[in-house]
């Protein structure tokens, strides 16, 4: 079975679920089953058990938790890497399960398929180290053409190429970026500075249309 990258969509659809579940309540513990998925070793993760879950966020295709004291983990599922919702306390089944997070009202479990361990966890210390992690590209549903436009624009690449680079557009992968230029009837190897205004606002439109679904 292919399994695609969690996209922008796909993440925050995962912090929707979420958020009414461990806002507001206190991570008891931290159940690592695999030492490779924890790529921080300061502060040392243990620190968090106990402390209440202040807010979600999206950075890039990453989920950011952040924890009172200015604490972030920040969890990247990569293509494989899957979130459960579990009873409390839920065993860590198999090779496939690699973390837990327990609260009060259940465990949130993570789970990568395949013989690769891709998926990563950080524990940040602060802001700033959090936004280190943001690879800067521009929020599509938060801009307009012009930024758009230009932010493509940056360097003559492929439509494909610049819609999946993170340092230019936030959150599109493979999988989003063939819905989106299915939609505005363009070519992947189109290069961007070829593109004519109309082409552009078809693209634009494609993709804030593909990415609120």
């Amino acid at each position: 079975m292919l399994l695609l990258m969690p996209e922008l969509p796909d993440i925050a659809a995962y912090i929707s679920a979420l958020e009414p579940r461990i806002i507001g309540q206190p991570l008891q513990r931290v159940r690592l089953a695999s030492p490779f998925l924890l790529r921080t070793v300061q502060p040392p993760i243990q620190s968090l058990e106990g402390r209440i879950v202040r807010e979600l966020r999206r950075i890039g295709k990453r989920i950011a938790f952040g924890v009172e004291s200015d604490l972030w983990l920040v969890l990247h599922l990569m293509i494989a890497g899957r979130l459960h919702w579990r009873p409390q306390q839920a065993k860590l089944v198999g090779r496939n399960s690699l973390v837990a997070f327990d609260f009060p009202n259940g465990s949130l479990v993570l789970t990568e398929a395949g013989s690769k361990r891709r998926a990563s966890l950080h524990f940040l210390d602060g802001e700033e180290a959090l936004l280190s992690m943001n690879p800067g590209g521009i929020e599509v549903l938060e801009c307009d053409l012009n930024s758009f436009r230009t932010a493509l624009t940056a360097e003559n690449r492929t439509l494909k190429r610049a819609l999946t680079d993170p340092r230019v557009v936030s959150g599109i992968g493979n999988a989003y970026s063939e819905e989106i230029l299915h939609a505005a009837q363009l070519s992947p190897i189109a290069l961007t500075h070829k593109l004519k205004p109309d082409e552009w606002e078809r693209l634009f439109t494609a993709t804030c249309s593909v990415l609120k679904c």
